[in-house]
């Protein structure tokens, strides 16, 4: 019998020892090295920080007073389950826009 490794859905050994930005079900953002991973999609996060969320709007990140920069906490090292990751996605090259579909409510 011929053994046969599966293919995994999402190929994530290019983002191994990068900055990577995962989104987690219940609006959480984490980001971080991703140090390892497996089938389940259970990823290993080093130096990992998690997105503070506004108390006020939570699908809006909070942001600090002085620079106006997002407001983070510093983690670790963390496993994140792989049935809550709805994004992994590469930190670099990375931006935040407006959202065009609120242009006009504004």
């Amino acid at each position: 019998m011929i053994s046969r490794k599966k293919k995994a859905l999402l190929d994530l050994e290019k983002y191994l020892n990068k900055a990577v930005v995962v989104r987690l079900l219940g609006g959480r953002e984490m980001r971080g090295i991703l140090k390892g991973f497996d089938s389940n999609m259970n990823l290993v996060l080093n130096s990992s920080a998690e997105a503070v969320r506004d108390p006020k709007d939570f699908t809006r990140p909070l942001r600090g007073e002085q620079n106006g920069a997002e407001v983070m906490r510093e983690l670790g090292a963390v496993v994140c389950k792989g049935a809550s990751v709805m994004v992994v996605m590469p930190q670099d090259g990375m931006a935040e826009i407006d959202n065009p579909f609120l242009a006009g409510e504004e």
